[in-house]
């Protein structure tokens, strides 16, 4: 993306959300691109300092009357959100595939996982009822209470422009805090008119902003005392970067990184529905996603070749183009730049020695010429030393590395930097138990390629797949916009039951008694 100095088209700019309201501010611009085209759609403006500000001080002044109002109205709120997310999936899902280029069938899952999110945070009056102890010692009652934290933010990626800020903002704000989202740069106008549904929905002015930016934007709300959280989805040395920097500054941090996940193919799979599964795993979204399924790890040569046959065979009828098609199976890559860095995985793949066996690299779209294509692509004979197999290549990639035995695939899957998701293919219980109890995996599928979580459990990875101690919504996601006070409490007798005072001695001995 390029900064806009002069000569700006006539073309739609988007702006903010501050304190319930769109809002626009003089300054620089980007581009933002239709990538099934390739051609500038709209302008972004970029938030400066002052604009920040705006919005935390908005945040600041809305937060004590919405931490203290009653759960069941926050909660009610989200109920009308929710209704209003379907009434509107149309409308934002075109939005999605005019600036991220997802396919409506994608977009619609991709939705349809977000509002699962926002029903999850309709249950804030029992997930945040606390814990209660009576009598913990003589006439002395203990309880948690899992508290606001205040003013907390999160930075979200381009490749989910609605689910991932879903993970994010409707639990926080359930939870009484107040919150600043930082959309991606390309593919701002679906989160940020879904936020304004939420002010539809009854949210009070100033406890949602949106603000778009890029890197220096990011840095600033790193930086900002006011601010005391921040959650992060993106690439692994981003994501290690906030971490570090935000909780250098003080604030409790969620920083999710990349991801390479591993499929096991073991002998005894069922491979046609092995390679149904895989198919949708590697190439849906454009493989444009952390939960892509990237590396398919087959036990022995037999298997690998069939393997190898059917998935060709079921590629030939992959359709690959611009989202207005909903017969197309997956859309474009995000930018021009990301076309390239794809492409050089697969060229660097078969420099090192692997071989090609379905290149997607030269497809073109006809009557989007211009678009950032690239055809599902196969790739065999990948070994643990190529570059294409270390590093997450982020695009319609399929690679296969051939094993002898299921210890081996599984020391591959547990050597490798990135722990965020995997499955196994087989009809062996025994094998599979082995397999999700001793893989050193965050999210783990049997016969499952895309192991995501449903929204009432949570999401993360391990290694360097994740950067904090709790994972994105779910249980999580309440514990981590929350922070637990415990009150211990005794009301002195006033002689109401038979004359008796709760003596000095008495309290002495319950608190020693505690160290």
């Amino acid at each position: 993306m390029s900064t806009i100095t002069n000569n700006k088209l006539d073309l739609e700019t988007v702006g903010h959300l501050i304190n319930g309201k769109t809002t626009h501010h003089d300054g620089p611009h980007l581009d933002i691109y239709n990538p099934a085209k390739g051609e500038v759609s709209k302008y972004l403006e970029i938030a400066s300092e002052h604009t920040l500000n705006e919005a935390i001080i908005s945040a600041q002044k809305a937060f004590p009357a919405w931490r203290d109002l009653p759960v069941i109205k926050r909660a009610r709120i989200m109920f009308r959100f929710k209704e209003l997310l379907e009434k509107n999936k149309d409308k934002i899902c075109q939005l999605i595939g005019e600036e991220h280029g997802k396919i409506p069938h994608d977009a619609m899952g991709e939705l349809q996982r977000g509002i699962e999110n926002v029903e999850y945070a309709c249950t804030a009056p029992e997930v945040l009822k606390g814990e209660y102890s009576k009598n913990v010692g003589p006439s002395i009652d203990c309880w948690s209470e899992f508290q606001p934290l205040g003013i907390v933010a999160g930075i979200t990626p381009f490749n989910f422009p609605a689910m991932i800020p879903l993970w994010m903002y409707p639990l926080a704000i359930v939870c009484g805090n107040c919150f600043i989202l930082k959309p991606s740069e390309r593919d701002p106008s679906s989160t940020l008119f879904i936020a304004g549904l939420l002010y539809e929905a009854g949210l009070p002015n100033g406890v949602l902003s949106v603000v778009n930016g890029d890197k220096d934007l990011v840095n600033l709300l790193l930086e900002d005392k006011r601010i005391e959280a921040i959650s992060f989805v993106g690439s692994t040395p981003i994501a290690k970067h906030i971490y570090t920097k935000a909780t250098a500054n003080g604030k409790r941090c969620q920083a999710l990184g990349g991801a390479k996940n591993h499929a096991i193919v073991m002998p005894d799979a069922d491979i046609d529905n092995t390679v149904t599964q895989l198919m949708g795993a590697a190439f849906g979204s454009s493989g444009e996603r952390c939960m892509a399924l990237s590396v398919a790890v087959v036990v022995g040569d037999e298997i690998g070749d069939i393997l190898i046959s059917k998935m060709k065979k079921a590629m030939e009828a992959l359709k690959v183009g611009a989202y207005t098609d909903n017969t197309n199976d997956f859309g474009p890559l995000i930018t021009q730049e990301h076309k390239h860095k794809v492409s050089s995985y697969i060229d660097s793949a078969e420099n090192q020695g692997a071989t090609i066996e379905v290149d997607g690299r030269n497809i073109v779209v006809k009557g989007c010429e211009g678009g950032y294509f690239i055809g599902g692509t196969l790739i065999d004979n990948v070994t643990a030393d190529m570059t294409s197999y270390k590093e997450e290549i982020f695009g319609p990639v399929l690679q296969i590395i051939r094993v002898k035995s299921m210890e081996a695939a599984m020391q591959l899957i547990d050597d490798h930097m990135y722990g965020n998701g995997t499955c196994i293919f087989t009809r062996d219980g025994e094998a599979a138990r082995y397999f999700s109890d001793n893989i050193k995996v965050g999210m783990v599928g049997i016969n499952i390629p895309l192991p995501v979580p449903v929204s009432y459990h949570s999401f993360g990875g391990w290694k360097q797949s994740l950067f904090g101690d709790l994972f994105a919504y779910g249980p999580d996601g309440v514990r981590f916009y929350t922070r637990r006070k415990t009150i211990t409490q005794r009301w002195p007798s006033t002689n109401l039951r038979e004359g008796k005072q709760f003596s000095f001695a008495e309290s002495a001995s319950y608190a020693t008694s505690e160290k």
